[in-house]
Parts: structure tokens; C-alpha cells; sequence
């Protein structure tokens, strides 16, 4: 079973930062992207908010481009979201996620609250 470590967040005001992070077991670690997502109020559908592979290449969702910065960190098998410049639109609860192929796997979640 695959167990993936989130701590982090809480609550910021908007124009803060807060930062995410993720600790996976070694051998998934190692082997696989990893990223985040979140769920928001009233939203149905996940958002895949950023991603870094193995070599440590970034993807980042339009909404947080220039925000946000993924990185990991392999001597501990962590990844990290740097949440900076935040909007009341980044509340909600944020998903770590391991992409095994065939099986990606997700975190329990944590939750961010940006209030005004």
C-alpha cells in the first residue's frame, strides 16, 4: 500500500504563502512523477495543479502559473509546493499524488483556506 505523507497548509490571507509537502516511500519516489491537486468548493472535478518528474521537469496549471513552484527533493523522498501570492480562488483541499503508471495514487489531503 502506498502511503503518501501531506503536511503543510492551514490558513494565509490573500497575497500570502503557504507550502505543501508530500513524503512518499523511496521506491515509489524515485521511480515516478509526483504532483498535486485540489478540490474546491462548489467544484466537482479535481484540478491537477502542478507535476515534476523524475528528471525534475515542472507542469503547472494555468490558474497558478507563476505562483506556485513544485519541487522535490530526492534525499528525502519529499515534494514540495511553494504557494505564494495566494487568492481567495486557491481554497481548497490539496491532493499529493504518486503517478504509477496504470495506478496513479493519491493522499488523504490537506486543506488550504485563503481568506480576505
Amino acid at each position: 500500500q502506498v502511503q503518501l505523507v501531506e503536511s503543510g497548509g492551514g490558513l494565509a490571507q490573500a497575497g500570502g504563502s503557504l507550502r505543501l509537502s508530500c513524503e512518499a516511500p523511496a521506491r515509489i519516489f524515485s521511480r515516478n512523477a509526483m504532483g498535486w491537486s485540489r478540490e474546491m468548493p462548489g467544484h466537482q472535478q479535481r484540478e491537477q495543479v502542478a507535476r515534476i518528474a523524475t528528471g525534475g521537469s515542472e507542469e503547472y496549471a494555468q490558474s497558478v502559473k507563476g505562483r506556485f513552484t513544485i519541487s522535490r527533493d530526492n534525499a528525502k523522498n519529499t515534494i514540495y509546493l511553494q504557494m505564494n501570492n495566494l487568492q481567495i480562488a486557491d481554497t481548497g483541499v490539496y491532493r499529493c499524488g504518486a503517478f504509477i503508471p496504470g495506478m496513479t495514487k493519491w493522499g488523504q489531503g490537506i486543506q488550504v483556506t485563503v481568506s480576505s
